[in-house]
Parts: structure tokens; C-alpha cells; sequence
């Protein structure tokens, strides 16, 4: 996966599954050398489970040595990202022949993952198809045979909102979207401030139009980072025009556009760099000695810092003041917003102006900001904590816009800063609009200013139009052309118009018309492939088969809940039912040692046996930690300890659930499991059987006693179905008492049985194996 979905992909794996995999990339390796014991080991191959960053497997240095101990099943996350790209990006290019490697080798599982898969250029699409299968590479998309899309169809399957909403007769919960759009209108000082910064980027992008090269472009660059900071709040104005560094060093004239790129657009793929541009500024100031008017242009550059200055937390600061208003009325609504912005200073200092503004009114507020300054881990710790607030606001920067969790705990988003990337814009609001979010309704708002032209121009080309085909389609479909050229165009259209490009109709520019018309266009393929391809392989009566089958086998969220609650019981722990169908585990000292380690260091717990979770409570699956140690202690303590045991190794019970005698065996098989190349793997499994006396009522201490073992010894007992012993083990319920001399001698018997059961039970395990 990319680079920034590596902790995320390690913790579900841990919170879902409950398997503990490491991360590999460049920021980790030096840890996980140290964990290899000594000798010639890979840490491709010694650890089990990875997430590994692409970008890092991809690397000429790496890439020998990750394909040698690429694991037999792999997991793409972000596919679209490894297409084979129409241009010249060497890096897809590089991630496109690494998955080839992979994908050749036939007995390797491999499943793609993407939201994505077609990106309006047909080649790409078909690249990915041929990893999954070399002849899909050739396929002719637009005139498949009906053979050609049930082939592909069994290996192609889409899934949208829709299709699992009410999948098997259960209910998904997914939240409603409403979409609102909010203005502010300048304040005459943070007018005067804004056309002053938008006349002189005008200046510099119109004067480069003499100049050639880097020296063109680094003036290009150098507008929009002021003016794209001055539009984001007066913290990022000050940081970027008057935090210098002491001694500029001579900027290099082969520094490329991608290297200023990240500071000004917002990638889709990469993660967004939030720290505001000064260098790009220092760049442009650099290249000024030579021709002898740094001086003039820097005195303005300090004015500009100056008028931000008097703007800071005042009453002039409409952005500012606007944003506290909207997030008051949401938290009145019982809203809990994020509000993303572009860089680090604007976060800083919008989180610290609602804290002020907004506390006296919500008692209990909190309000963090959340940035790329923090590190991975200690996101998430200010995540957890704002989590225990009950009036609380996020403000965070787009390094939070992939990567962590935030539905469970937030359900509006406010654009700040509209981002000049609509992939971008539904990251952002589908941190809050995805699975596990248990609200019914989630909002969204477009924040943008009435007067500034930019603004205007990104909402009018890109943003309204995503939202408009979002709406239309139930999904996202990415810009049919990289959204940096598309914003590059317009504001060089507006810089170079002169001050009529303010009131331009966009919507009459020609480029504006083309970007729409292939937008449109590639929506259209969207929604035809989504027909073409939707659910063909996928039959519902088979899918809930197989999962019936492996709930029975390994127990489903009711057979946790029944043995969790059971079992706690039987050590003494209290548990009760507790609000939103979760229960509390109280009491918790008093679980056994080697228990009490998988619980949290709290005198109880909240927990929920479904998912999604409630807010603030653990799910409890069959591999969590807690349900493992509870089973691990309870079977042991059976084996070793006898009649001292909380839970016994055998019972009896008289029910009117079964018509005769009948009796269930819990059978722990192990397997040993040989495949040619691959170390031998014990496997276990625990399997219940049952039998019933075909006739005859068996009564302890009568004559009869002495026909029973003959009774079997002449085959005239019949063995249960599986499934009828499983449902009797978890449903037989005890409706008479039986005396403890009573239980002993059924039990004696039963044991003496043993001998003359093992032909039939060797048969019926050589059927498992």
C-alpha cells in the first residue's frame, strides 16, 4: 500500500483480526533488523505478516529482495496507483513492473483493491486487469462476448454502497451525506490585504511571461504560494513572508516543479506536505540578486506580513469569524466537526481561536489541532484523547485525511480551505462518510469566500461538478486529467486576463468546457461499467452458504457474546447490558493473571460483540486477545485441575430437547498438513459429534443397565448429524435436575463406550482430513 496507509492497514489487521503484522518501510527498518536473530535472515521473509510500502518494495535496492519472500498472498490497497500510466511517471511505472513480478507467479494469491480501478484512460484499466490475468490485457472493452464478461466477471467484482447496504437480509449502516455550502465576505482590511497579494501575484506571473525556464516558473510557483497562504488564514501569511531563514542559500536552477508542487496542490496519491512554502518564496528571492530589486520586493512582501498581522485573532478576520459561527451551529446540532485546512499554521491558529471563542458557551469543549508536525503515534493519542470530550472539534491538515479512523468519533467536515483537488475533497469528507460511523447523518461544507476569485474558480470547475456526479452516481470519479493542470490553467488564466478575469464566466472558458466534457464523459464509462460488471459472479445464496458454514465451524458474534457472558460468570465477573446493545465488563481485578493481561488496566469495560461499535466500547470478536486468553485459561484449567475447574470436561443434564439417550463427544483433531516445497503445518480443529440409542429407555440402576454396552456393540445407535449436534450443544437446555450419583454412573458408562467407538470415529475424522 501506499506509504501513509501502512499503520492504518497494521492496526485493522490487529483490531479486526487480531494479526500482528509489521510495517516495512524506510522509517521502520532500522528497528526491524534489530528483531532478526542472528545470521543471514530477511525481513521479507522472517516476519509472517508485513505491510509494506510500495514505494519501498519498488526500489531498485529493495525489490530483488522483497520479490524472493514476497508472502503466497498479497493484498494491493490503492491498485489505481499501479496502473500502467498513460505518461511518463516513473514511479507508477516502477510500482506497475514490480506487481507484474508478483502477479506471475501463478500459485501467489493476489487481490487488488482500489475505488478507483478505471481513471478514464482505457490502457491503464486494461493493465490492471492483465495482472489479474494476462489475456484480460487484450480485451476490447467496449464489444466483450458474452463468454469474454462472465470470464472477466469471476474475477472483477464491484461493490457500491448500494449493493451492501441490505446484503443477506442484514442491514449495513451507512450514513447520510448532506452537503451545504457556507461564504464569508471579506473584511475591508483583509480586502485590502488580499488584492494587494492577488495584484502582485498577477505582477510576477505576468512579468515571467519574458523570462524562460526555472526563472518563469519559479515566479509561477512564488504567486501561488503567497497567494494560496494569504487566502488560508494570516498565520500562514506571516509564516510564509517574514519567517526567513538568516542566510539564503542560491536556489537551484534545475529544481523541479514537483519538488514545489506538493506545497501548493494536493496529490491524491501522496500525502499532502502542510508545511507552508516559505522555501519556494526564498527560491524566487534568491533568484532577484543578480538583477538588483530584491530589496523593493521584499519590502512589500513585509508589508503583506504586516497587514496579516493586525488581522490576526481580531474582529477583521471574517474567515475566521464566519468558521465560528458554522461550528457553533453544528455543535448545537450535535455535530462533532472537523475542520481540515491546508497548512500547519492556519490549523494551529484556527483551533486556538474556536477553543477561545467557543468554551464559555460548551462547557466540557476541546478543541486540538492535529498536523504533520506530530508524529504517526502521537496523532493518535490526541485523536483518543479529544475522543473523551463530549463537546469537541478536530482541526487538522490533510496528513489526517488518510490514514487513521475518525467516523467512530466525528460526523461533520468544514473545508476551511477548499482543497484545489476534488479527489482530495472526498478523502476529506470520507473520514466521517464510511463504514463504522454509527450517526444517520453526516454533514459537509463547502467554505469559500464570496469576493475571492480563486475560491470561485475552483468550486465552479472542479468542486460543484465532483459533487454534482457524486450525487448523480452514488460514487466518486477522479478528474480525467491531472487536477494540477487543470487549477495550473485557470489561475494562469486569471492572472493573465487582467482584472475583468475576476468576473470571468468559467463556465464559457473552452478549457473549462473540455475538462467538463471529459469528466462527463468518463462518468458515463463509470456508470456503464458498474452495470456491465455489477455483481455477475456473485450469488448471494453462496456467499451466505460459505459463511454459515464458517460461522458454525468458528463461531459467529452470538456464540462470542453467549460464551464471553457465560464464562465471565462462572469466574464472577459482573457483566450487564449497557446503553447502544454494548455490555460492561466490571470487576476486572478479579479475572485470573493470565486473562487479566488482555484487558485494559481499568476497574471495568466497555464492550460490543457487533460491529460497527458503539462510541467507546471495544469490539470483542472470536480472535480478540480477551475471547482467546478467556477460552485458553478456561480449557486448560479443565485438563489439569479436575473437579476444582470452574468448567467441567463432561456433564449431564435431562432436557426434552432429544427423544432418547443421547450423547455428544467435543473431539480436538490435529492435522498434519504436507504440500511439496512447504514445511509440513499442524492444524487443529475441534469438532462435536453426536449419537442416540436407536430404542429403549435407558434407566440407571435397573436391569437394563447391563444391555447397554451390547446395545452398542450391535451397531443400534445412529450418529447425529453435525449440524443437529452443534445445535443441540448450544441450544439443549437442562429442565429437571440430576443427582450427582446419577451423573456419575451415565458418565462411567458412557466412558466404557469408548473403545468400541473408535472404528466409527477414526472414519469420521479420515472424512475431515
Amino acid at each position: 500500500c501506499p506509504p501513509y496507509l501502512c499503520d492504518q492497514w497494521q492496526s485493522e489487521l490487529w483490531e479486526k483480526y487480531h494479526i500482528d503484522a509489521v510495517v516495512i518501510r524506510s522509517g521502520t527498518i532500522g528497528q526491524l533488523e534489530r528483531q532478526l536473530p542472528s545470521g543471514d535472515h530477511s525481513i521479507f521473509g522472517y516476519f509472517p505478516y508485513i505491510v509494506v510500502s510500495i514505494d519501498y518494495a519498488k526500489s531498485e535496492r529493495h525489490r530483488s529482495n522483497f520479490l524472493i519472500h514476497c508472502p503466497e498472498f498479497v493484498i494491493v490497497d490503492e491498485a489505481h496507483g499501479a496502473a500502467q500510466p498513460p505518461g511518463g511517471s516513473r514511479s507508477q511505472q516502477q510500482r506497475h513492473e514490480l506487481l507484474k513480478e508478483i502477479a506471475a507467479d501463478p500459485n501467489r494469491h493476489l487481490i487488488l483493491l482500489t475505488a478507483t480501478p478505471h481513471s478514464g484512460v482505457e490502457d491503464s484499466f486494461l493493465s490492471l486487469l492483465g495482472l489479474i490475468r494476462e489475456d484480460f490485457r487484450h480485451l476490447n472493452l467496449q464489444s466483450m462476448s458474452e463468454r469474454e464478461r462472465d470470464d472477466l466477471a469471476k474475477h472483477f467484482v464491484q461493490r457500491r454502497r448500494a449493493d451492501v447496504k441490505g446484503w443477506l437480509g442484514e442491514e449495513t449502516p451507512f450514513p447520510e451525506r448532506e452537503t451545504v455550502e457556507e461564504s464569508y465576505v471579506l473584511s475591508p482590511p483583509y480586502r485590502r490585504l488580499f488584492e494587494r497579494v492577488y495584484e502582485f501575484s498577477r505582477e510576477l506571473v505576468r512579468s515571467g511571461e519574458t523570462l524562460t525556464g526555472w526563472r518563469r516558473r519559479i515566479r509561477y510557483w512564488t504567486a501561488l504560494a503567497i497567494l494560496r497562504c494569504v487566502m488560508s488564514s494570516p498565520a500562514a501569511a506571516i509564516a510564509t513572508l517574514r519567517k526567513r531563514a538568516s542566510t539564503l542559500a542560491q536556489a537551484e536552477e534545475d529544481t523541479s516543479d514537483e519538488s514545489y508542487s506538493p506545497y501548493i496542490y494536493e496529490p491524491t496519491d501522496e500525502e499532502t506536505v502542510d508545511v507552508q512554502p516559505t522555501h519556494i518564496v526564498e527560491d524566487w528571492e534568491s533568484s532577484l540578486e543578480e538583477i538588483g530589486y530584491r530589496e523593493g520586493e521584499r519590502r512589500r512582501l513585509l508589508e503583506f506580513a504586516r497587514l496579516a498581522e493586525k488581522l490576526m485573532g481580531s474582529e477583521d478576520d471574517t474567515k475566521l469569524i464566519r468558521c465560528c459561527e458554522i461550528v457553533r451551529d453544528l455543535l448545537r446540532e450535535g455535530y462533532k466537526p472537523i475542520v481540515w485546512c491546508r497548512y500547519i499554521p492556519t490549523s494551529d491558529y484556527v483551533a486556538e481561536e474556536l477553543q477561545r471563542r467557543l468554551e464559555d458557551e460548551f462547557q466540557g469543549l476541546r478543541v486540538i489541532s492535529i498536523t504533520g508536525a506530530l508524529a504517526e503515534e502521537e496523532r493518535r493519542e490526541r485523536v483518543a484523547e479529544l475522543a473523551q470530550f463530549p463537546y469537541r472539534v478536530l482541526v487538522a491538515t490533510d496528513c489526517l485525511s488518510e490514514g487513521i479512523n475518525l467516523q467512530e468519533h466525528f460526523t461533520a467536515v468544514l473545508h476551511y480551505d477548499l482543497p484545489w483537488n476534488p479527489n482530495r475533497l472526498e478523502q476529506r469528507e470520507g473520514r466521517v462518510d464510511r463504514f463504522g460511523q454509527t450517526a444517520k447523518k453526516v454533514k459537509a461544507v463547502l467554505f469559500y469566500g464570496r469576493d475571492n476569485p480563486v475560491d470561485g474558480a475552483v468550486l465552479d470547475v472542479l468542486l460543484r461538478k465532483a459533487k454534482e456526479i457524486h450525487r448523480t452516481l452514488g460514487i466518486s470519479v477522479p478528474v480525467p486529467m491531472e487536477s494540477e493542470k487543470v487549477m495550473e490553467a485557470v489561475l494562469e488564466a486569471l492572472f493573465l486576463r487582467g482584472p475583468q478575469a475576476q468576473q470571468l464566466l468559467l463556465f464559457d472558458d473552452p478549457l473549462v468546457r473540455n475538462v467538463h466534457r471529459r469528466w462527463d464523459e468518463v462518468a458515463n464509462r463509470e456508470k456503464e461499467s458498474r452495470t456491465r460488471f455489477a455483481q455477475r459472479a456473485i450469488k448471494p445464496d453462496e456467499v451466505d452458504r460459505e459463511l454459515r458454514e464458517a460461522d458454525s465451524v468458528l463461531g459467529d458474534p452470538d456464540a462470542v457474546r453467549r460464551f464471553v457472558i457465560n464464562a465471565c460468570q462462572r469466574l464472577g465477573i459482573t457483566v450487564h447490558p449497557d446503553r447502544d446493545g454494548a455490555f460492561l465488563i466490571a470487576d476486572l481485578d478479579r479475572l485470573p493473571e493470565m486473562v487479566r493481561s488482555s484487558a485494559p488496566d481499568a476497574p471495568e469495560w466497555r464492550v460490543t460483540f457487533t460491529t460497527p461499535a458503539p462510541e467507546n466500547a471495544t469490539y470483542l470478536g472470536r480472535n480478540h486477545p480477551f475471547v482467546s486468553a478467556l477460552a485458553r485459561f478456561l480449557l486448560e484449567e479443565s485438563l489439569t485441575k479436575g473437579g476444582e475447574a470452574h468448567l467441567p470436561r463432561c456433564g449431564v443434564i435431562r432436557t426434552s430437547s432429544v427423544p432418547r439417550r443421547t450423547v455428544l463427544l467435543l473431539l480436538r483433531l490435529r492435522f498434519m498438513i504436507e504440500e511439496p516445497d512447504k514445511d509440513p503445518m499442524l492444524a487443529e480443529e475441534v469438532l462435536v459429534c453426536g449419537l442416540r440409542v436407536a430404542s429403549g429407555e435407558w434407566r440407571v440402576g435397573n436391569e437394563e443397565s447391563t444391555t447397554r454396552y451390547s446395545q452398542l456393540a450391535t451397531r443400534r445407535f445412529t450418529w447425529l448429524d453435525e449440524n443437529d449436534a452443534l445445535r443441540l450443544l448450544s441450544e439443549a437446555k437442562p429442565d429437571a435436575n440430576v443427582p450427582p450419583s446419577e451423573r456419575r454412573e451415565v458418565l462411567e458408562e458412557v466412558l466404557e463406550w469408548w473403545d468400541e467407538l473408535q472404528p466409527d470415529l477414526e472414519e469420521i475424522i479420515d472424512r475431515r482430513a
